[in-house]
Formats: C-alpha cells, sequence, structure tokens
C-alpha cells in the first residue's frame, strides 16, 4: 500500500551506509555518470565496453566512449553482454573476445546478468582454465594474488548489486542449474549507479529486483544470528527492505516517480552492501536450480517466507524489526507484534505473502509452474559440496552428510510448491 511521502530520514541514513561502504569507489544517485571520468584511471587503456540494450538506449556507451577516447584509451570493441542469468556459454564467448581484442581493462553496463558476465569473462581471459574451476569461495584469488579484476561497472537496473559484490553467479544452460563465484578479487575497482535510469525498467523486472534486494537483506539478516556484526547487519537490511517495500507499489504505479526510484536504489544497493557483510542461504541456494522457469529475484522471493517460518526459533530479534515493516505499511495487523516463535514467523510470512499480492506476485511454486523434478533438483542441488556455502550461512545447523537436507530443506520446498506452512518441520536449536 503505496506511501504518499517516503521517510527522507531513511533515505539519507541509506546513503551515509553506502558511503561508508563503498567510499570513494562508488558514484550513486543524481547526475552519478557525470563520475565517470575520475575512475578512468583504474583500468587498462586497451578497453572494451560490454553491455545490454539498455546501455546502449539510454546513451550510456556514447559517454563513456567518448570519455574513454578523450583520455586517451583505446576503445577496441562494444560487445554484447550476457543473456538473463548469465549463461556459461556466453562467458566463454565474451572472455574468448577480450583475448582475442587484447583488452587490459572492461566496463561493464547493463544489470546483474551483465556486470555477472563481465566479472567471470575477464577472469576467464585473465587466468585461463574453465569457468568450472573458480565456482566457490576465493578460487580467483588463489591465481591472481589478489589483485582486482580491471573492471568498472554500470548498474542500470536496481536488482542484484552485482556492481558492488564479490558474487558472479553463472548458469549451465544444458542443466539449468545456477552456480557462484565467491571473491574479492571480482569486486569492481569503481562503480556507478544513477538511479533514475531505472525508470526504462518494465513492471515485471522492476518486481524482481526489488525483492531481489529484500531477499540480500532478509536472508543475510536471518543468518547473522550470533554473529559480532549483528547490529551493523540489522541496520543495513532493516534499511534496505524498509525502503523497498515502501517504494516499490509507487514506482508500480508510476514508472516517472523519481523519489520511489531513487528509494529502490537505495535499498535495493543496501542488499548488496548486505551479502558483503554475510551471505545467502536457502531462498537464493533454490533459486540456482528454477532458472528455467523463473528470473533469480522471483524465485529467491517466492521462497523467503517458507524459509522463515523453517528457521523461526533462530531469528525471533530478526522477525520484531521486519514485522513493524509490514504492520507501518499495512500488510500485516498489529496484534500480530505481540505474537513469539513459530507464530510470528509465519505472521511475518504472511506479511510477505500479503505484499506479494499487492503487487501481483506470486506466492507459490505451483503458481509459477514448478513441478516435483524441481523440487527433486533444489534438494540434490543443496547437497553439491560447490553450494556448501550457503548451508553455512542458515541460521541453524544444516549438514548435508547428516541427513538434514532431507529432513528440513525438502518439507519447506514442498510448503513453498503448496503454501502450506504445516508442512515446514520445526527444528530444535
Amino acid at each position: 500500500m503505496s506511501k504518499s511521502s517516503l521517510d527522507k530520514s531513511l533515505m539519507r541514513k541509506a546513503e551515509s551506509l553506502l558511503i561508508e561502504f563503498k567510499g570513494d569507489d562508488y558514484a550513486f544517485g543524481v547526475e552519478a555518470l557525470k563520475s565517470f571520468d575520475r575512475y578512468v584511471d583504474r583500468i587498462g587503456r586497451k578497453t572494451a565496453i560490454i553491455t545490454g540494450g539498455t546501455g546502449i538506449r539510454l546513451g550510456i556507451v556514447d559517454l563513456v566512449k567518448s570519455s574513454l577516447k578523450r583520455r586517451g584509451y583505446e576503445v577496441l570493441g562494444i560487445l554484447e553482454g550476457a543473456r538473463q542469468n548469465t549463461p556459461k556459454e556466453d562467458v566463454y564467448r565474451l572472455a574468448y573476445q577480450l583475448v582475442k581484442l587484447g583488452c587490459n581493462g572492461v566496463v561493464a553496463i547493463g544489470g546483474g546478468s551483465v556486470i555477472d558476465g563481465a566479472k567471470a569473462a575477464l577472469v576467464l581471459a585473465l587466468y585461463g582454465g574453465v569457468i568450472e574451476d573458480y565456482f566457490g569461495t576465493g578460487l580467483v584469488s588463489a591465481k591472481s594474488g589478489g589483485e582486482r579484476i580491471p573492471l568498472i561497472a554500470i548498474q542500470t537496473a536496481s536488482s542484484s548489486a552485482s556492481h558492488l559484490t564479490k558474487y558472479s553467479n553463472v548458469t549451465d544452460i544444458m542443466t539449468f542449474q545456477k552456480k557462484l563465484i565467491i571473491d574479492e578479487a571480482i569486486v569492481p575497482r569503481a562503480s556507478i549507479f544513477q538511479y533514475d535510469v531505472t525508470k526504462s525498467m518494465t513492471p515485471d523486472l522492476t518486481k524482481d529486483g526489488a525483492l531481489d534486494g529484500i531477499s540480500h537483506c532478509w536472508e543475510v539478516w536471518m543468518g547473522a544470528t550470533g554473529k559480532a556484526i549483528y547490529n551493523r547487519i540489522s541496520e543495513v537490511a532493516y534499511t534496505g527492505i524498509r525502503l523497498i517495500v515502501e517504494a516499490l507499489p509507487r514506482a508500480l504505479k508510476n514508472a516517472e516517480d523519481l523519489e520511489a526510484r531513487y528509494a529502490l536504489g537505495l535499498g535495493t544497493d543496501l542488499g548488496g552492501y548486505s551479502i558483503m557483510l554475510g551471505g545467502t542461504n536457502g531462498p537464493h541456494l533454490g533459486s540456482f536450480s528454477l532458472v528455467d522457469i523463473l528470473p533469480h529475484g522471483r524465485a529467491c522471493a517466492i521462497l523467503n517466507p517458507y524459509y522463515t517460518v523453517l528457521f523461526s526459533h533462530a531469528i525471533q530479534d530478526q522477525l520484531k524489526s521486519v514485522a513493524r515493516i509490514y504492520v507501518d505499511n499495512g500488510y500485516l495487523d498489529e496484534s500480530k507484534m505481540k505474537l513469539e516463535g513459530r507464530k510470528l514467523a509465519e505472521a511475518v510470512a504472511e506479511g510477505m505473502i500479503n505484499f506479494f499480492r499487492e503487487i501481483g506476485f506470486p506466492a507459490t511454486l505451483k503458481e509459477v509452474g514448478a513441478t516435483e523434478r524441481h523440487i527433486e533438483k533444489m534438494v540434490n542441488a543443496a547437497k553439491d559440496p560447490q553450494l556448501k556455502s550457503k548451508l553455512e550461512n542458515m541460521p541453524i545447523p544444516i549438514r548435508a552428510e547428516a541427513g538434514d537436507v532431507d529432513r528440513l530443506i525438502k518439507p519447506t520446498l514442498e510448503a513453498a510448491y503448496t503454501g502450506d506452512f504445516n508442512l515446514i518441520p520445526s527444528p530444535k536449536l
């Protein structure tokens, strides 16, 4: 239920958090694209531009090309970026093109898939091998000595925050399975996001990107229980979720609402800050097996209410805080704030689903055409050692070797298929 005005103090707080996070490495907000000149010398002089259609349509490619040439850089090629979900075939194509051109710098202009593809392609172009060599944590740094890849990222969509993070998602289209490169060495050397460019995003892309941002914040926050930086994660995640919940209905009602677009940019960027403070868990893990039927953000969002119930007893503090967001925005009754334990988690999950319904978003896997095969695939992916980090990020102990995936995750996914919270176990801590 969209508000007539957004909380300005919350937006100022978000700005301060982002400056604290990235410092001079990041230009965001009003007229941020004018900052490109000050970042040019962070990459080599033989440069390629990797972009999607948005970068060309909005004139960002021309702006970047002119700036590079004015500073004496060679623009050796303008390359078509990776498609949605970053198929590994696109990564190999881009890596080959970068090697053939002899590039020592890249400017990536686009959404998360374009930037993820540029990261992975640069890794292959610089260090060789096959993409499977880098799935997991820290395997790029093992070859680079920790040096960051020569990449400037210009974001055009409020979504994954790939322009700010150490993650690159790559999909095997033959198996429709997504895997992750996780490494500080693939954090761009500089990033830019001028939030008003997102007014060209379609309603569906706006929804999916915004809810991906909520997923980043909420999953990291859930997994932060007991951590030394819990208070910082709580501050970042709460601010991000509140901004997105308040702004998204407004942006969907009026694509030209620049205040709402600004708030969504801040909120999804705080999702990026969240996943650099901690890691995502169950919903992101499941989303990697749904690429044949769902965009990434949509898959994560659908799974979040059900994992919220599974983790209920380990996340009581988080639940009390996030419940307030859904109450204040009209998606949950005030009386629910008095609940505790699993009942509080179910109430928060109800608030999430009410929010989904308000924006015309699905709330179960059945609604989007998932099958038993998808559930089986998600269960098997949870047992994959290359995705073990997602289990380790969960707020309750999940050990594949102890049978926890079949005992806890499988029935949670079955609940996400049917919408029946009663199927979700209540594990003892």
